[in-house]
Protein backbone atom coordinates (compact mmCIF):
# COMPACT_ATOMS: atom_id res chain seq x y z
CA UNK A 1 0.00 0.00 0.00
CA UNK A 2 1.17 3.49 -0.96
CA UNK A 3 -0.08 6.72 -0.38
CA UNK A 4 0.66 9.12 -2.58
CA UNK A 5 2.46 12.61 -1.74
CA UNK A 6 0.43 15.41 -1.84
CA UNK A 7 1.33 18.51 -3.61
CA UNK A 8 3.53 21.75 -1.81
CA UNK A 9 -0.21 23.64 -1.32
CA UNK A 10 -2.12 20.80 0.08
CA UNK A 11 0.94 19.53 2.36
CA UNK A 12 1.32 23.48 3.63
CA UNK A 13 -2.25 23.57 4.26
CA UNK A 14 -2.32 19.89 6.28
CA UNK A 15 0.64 21.44 8.69
CA UNK A 16 -1.03 24.19 9.42
CA UNK A 17 -4.03 22.57 10.08
CA UNK A 18 -1.81 20.44 12.46
CA UNK A 19 -0.62 23.28 14.58
CA UNK A 20 -4.17 24.40 15.16
CA UNK A 21 -5.67 21.08 16.25
CA UNK A 22 -2.89 20.31 18.43
CA UNK A 23 -3.72 23.87 19.70
CA UNK A 24 -7.23 23.28 20.47
CA UNK A 25 -6.55 21.79 24.19
CA UNK A 26 -4.60 24.92 25.16
CA UNK A 27 -7.63 27.11 23.81
CA UNK A 28 -9.95 24.64 25.82
CA UNK A 29 -7.85 25.56 29.23
CA UNK A 30 -7.61 28.89 28.49
CA UNK A 31 -10.88 29.18 27.64
CA UNK A 32 -12.00 27.04 30.86
CA UNK A 33 -9.87 29.26 33.25
CA UNK A 34 -11.64 32.32 31.61
CA UNK A 35 -15.08 31.51 32.33
CA UNK A 36 -13.98 29.49 35.68
CA UNK A 37 -15.22 25.87 33.89
CA UNK A 38 -12.25 23.89 35.23
CA UNK A 39 -13.89 21.85 37.64
CA UNK A 40 -13.50 22.06 41.79
CA UNK A 41 -9.69 21.71 41.26
CA UNK A 42 -8.61 23.58 38.51
CA UNK A 43 -5.23 23.32 39.44
CA UNK A 44 -5.50 19.58 39.43
CA UNK A 45 -7.13 19.79 35.92
CA UNK A 46 -4.39 21.76 34.58
CA UNK A 47 -2.22 19.24 35.79
CA UNK A 48 -3.77 16.41 34.21
CA UNK A 49 -5.24 17.38 31.06
CA UNK A 50 -1.96 18.82 30.34
CA UNK A 51 0.20 15.89 31.35
CA UNK A 52 -1.86 13.66 29.46
CA UNK A 53 -1.74 15.94 26.01
CA UNK A 54 2.26 15.60 26.39
CA UNK A 55 2.24 11.84 26.28
CA UNK A 56 -0.77 11.69 23.44
CA UNK A 57 1.12 13.72 21.20
CA UNK A 58 4.32 11.60 22.30
CA UNK A 59 2.88 8.73 21.03
CA UNK A 60 1.27 10.56 17.81
CA UNK A 61 5.57 11.19 17.18
CA UNK A 62 6.14 8.22 17.34
CA UNK A 63 3.05 6.60 15.23
CA UNK A 64 4.62 8.45 12.08
CA UNK A 65 7.18 6.18 11.47
CA UNK A 66 4.90 3.16 11.36
CA UNK A 67 2.83 4.97 9.27
CA UNK A 68 5.27 5.85 6.52
CA UNK A 69 6.78 1.67 6.82
CA UNK A 70 3.10 0.77 6.01
CA UNK A 71 1.70 3.38 3.58
CA UNK A 72 5.33 3.99 2.14
CA UNK A 73 4.47 7.75 3.11
CA UNK A 74 7.92 9.89 3.83
CA UNK A 75 6.27 12.93 3.11
CA UNK A 76 4.64 11.63 6.48
CA UNK A 77 7.60 12.23 8.40
CA UNK A 78 7.58 15.97 7.64
CA UNK A 79 5.17 16.11 10.42
CA UNK A 80 6.73 14.20 12.71
CA UNK A 81 8.64 17.78 14.58
CA UNK A 82 5.64 19.85 14.95
CA UNK A 83 4.27 16.75 16.97
CA UNK A 84 7.09 16.61 19.27
CA UNK A 85 7.38 20.24 19.49
CA UNK A 86 3.83 20.18 20.66
CA UNK A 87 4.41 16.79 22.93
CA UNK A 88 6.83 19.23 24.48
CA UNK A 89 5.11 22.67 24.60
CA UNK A 90 2.22 20.43 27.07
CA UNK A 91 5.34 18.97 28.96
CA UNK A 92 6.43 22.36 30.10
CA UNK A 93 2.64 23.22 30.37
CA UNK A 94 2.49 20.38 32.94
CA UNK A 95 5.76 21.53 34.89
CA UNK A 96 5.16 24.96 35.05
CA UNK A 97 1.15 23.95 36.94
CA UNK A 98 3.42 22.15 39.08
CA UNK A 99 5.76 24.58 39.45
CA UNK A 100 3.73 27.54 40.19
CA UNK A 101 0.84 25.96 41.96
CA UNK A 102 2.24 22.95 44.09
CA UNK A 103 6.15 23.73 44.24
CA UNK A 104 5.72 27.47 44.03
CA UNK A 105 9.56 27.19 42.57
CA UNK A 106 10.68 26.77 45.99
CA UNK A 107 14.11 24.36 44.80
CA UNK A 108 14.23 22.74 47.93
CA UNK A 109 10.35 21.52 47.83
CA UNK A 110 11.33 20.03 44.00
CA UNK A 111 14.23 18.51 44.89
CA UNK A 112 12.66 16.69 48.01
CA UNK A 113 9.39 15.86 45.32
CA UNK A 114 11.89 14.44 43.08
CA UNK A 115 13.95 12.01 45.04
CA UNK A 116 10.96 10.87 47.85
CA UNK A 117 7.86 10.59 45.09
CA UNK A 118 8.86 8.08 42.66
CA UNK A 119 5.98 9.08 39.96
CA UNK A 120 7.55 12.27 40.11
CA UNK A 121 11.20 11.17 39.55
CA UNK A 122 9.68 9.59 36.65
CA UNK A 123 8.32 12.77 35.26
CA UNK A 124 11.00 14.78 35.94
CA UNK A 125 13.63 11.73 34.01
CA UNK A 126 10.93 12.27 31.16
CA UNK A 127 11.09 15.48 30.76
CA UNK A 128 14.79 15.92 31.10
CA UNK A 129 15.25 13.37 28.29
CA UNK A 130 12.96 15.55 25.91
CA UNK A 131 14.63 18.69 26.49
CA UNK A 132 17.89 18.06 24.55
CA UNK A 133 14.92 16.75 21.85
CA UNK A 134 13.09 19.76 21.89
CA UNK A 135 16.21 22.15 21.95
CA UNK A 136 17.74 20.18 19.03
CA UNK A 137 14.24 20.10 16.85
CA UNK A 138 15.68 22.32 14.11
CA UNK A 139 17.26 21.27 10.79
CA UNK A 140 20.21 23.62 12.05
CA UNK A 141 20.92 20.96 14.51
CA UNK A 142 20.65 18.01 12.06
CA UNK A 143 22.88 19.49 10.00
CA UNK A 144 25.45 19.72 12.44
CA UNK A 145 24.68 16.73 14.88
CA UNK A 146 24.22 14.51 11.68
CA UNK A 147 24.12 10.84 12.78
CA UNK A 148 24.51 11.89 15.96
CA UNK A 149 20.75 13.83 15.76
CA UNK A 150 19.45 10.28 15.24
CA UNK A 151 21.14 8.89 17.76
CA UNK A 152 20.18 12.02 20.46
CA UNK A 153 16.70 11.55 19.10
CA UNK A 154 16.22 8.02 19.89
CA UNK A 155 15.70 8.97 23.50
CA UNK A 156 11.95 9.59 22.76
CA UNK A 157 11.69 5.82 22.95
CA UNK A 158 12.66 6.43 27.00
CA UNK A 159 10.98 9.55 27.58
CA UNK A 160 7.66 7.72 26.29
CA UNK A 161 8.56 5.26 29.07
CA UNK A 162 9.10 7.29 31.92
CA UNK A 163 6.09 9.50 31.24
CA UNK A 164 3.89 6.37 30.67
CA UNK A 165 5.13 5.01 34.38
CA UNK A 166 5.18 8.50 35.96
CA UNK A 167 1.23 8.57 34.41
CA UNK A 168 0.77 4.67 35.72
CA UNK A 169 2.54 5.23 39.20
CA UNK A 170 0.06 8.71 39.52
CA UNK A 171 -3.15 7.35 39.80
CA UNK A 172 -4.70 6.29 42.63
CA UNK A 173 -5.88 2.33 42.30
CA UNK A 174 -6.38 0.72 39.54
CA UNK A 175 -7.10 2.98 36.47
CA UNK A 176 -7.34 1.48 32.67
CA UNK A 177 -6.46 5.01 30.90
CA UNK A 178 -2.83 4.78 32.23
CA UNK A 179 -2.82 1.20 31.08
CA UNK A 180 -4.10 1.89 27.91
CA UNK A 181 -1.56 4.38 27.07
CA UNK A 182 0.94 2.12 27.93
CA UNK A 183 -0.08 -0.46 25.90
CA UNK A 184 0.01 1.48 22.44
CA UNK A 185 3.18 2.45 23.42
CA UNK A 186 4.18 -0.84 24.14
CA UNK A 187 2.60 -1.52 21.00
CA UNK A 188 4.81 0.74 18.66
CA UNK A 189 7.70 -0.53 20.75
CA UNK A 190 7.22 -3.98 19.19
CA UNK A 191 6.72 -2.77 15.73
CA UNK A 192 9.94 -0.90 15.69
CA UNK A 193 12.29 -3.68 17.36
CA UNK A 194 10.33 -6.06 14.59
CA UNK A 195 11.41 -3.76 11.40
CA UNK A 196 14.72 -3.18 13.25
CA UNK A 197 15.37 -6.87 12.91
CA UNK A 198 13.74 -7.38 9.52
CA UNK A 199 16.00 -4.60 8.65
CA UNK A 200 19.49 -6.12 10.05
Amino acid sequence: MQLASPNRSIRVTLRIALHFLCLIPALYLAWGAVTGDLGINPVETLTHFSGEWALRFLLLCLTITPLNWLLSAPWLVSYRRALGDWAFFYACFHLGVYMLFDAQFDPSYILTDVLKRPYITMGAAGFIMLLPLAITSNQWSQRVLRRNWVRLHKLIYSAAIAVCIHFIWLVKGFQIEPLVYAAILAALLFVRIAQHSRSS
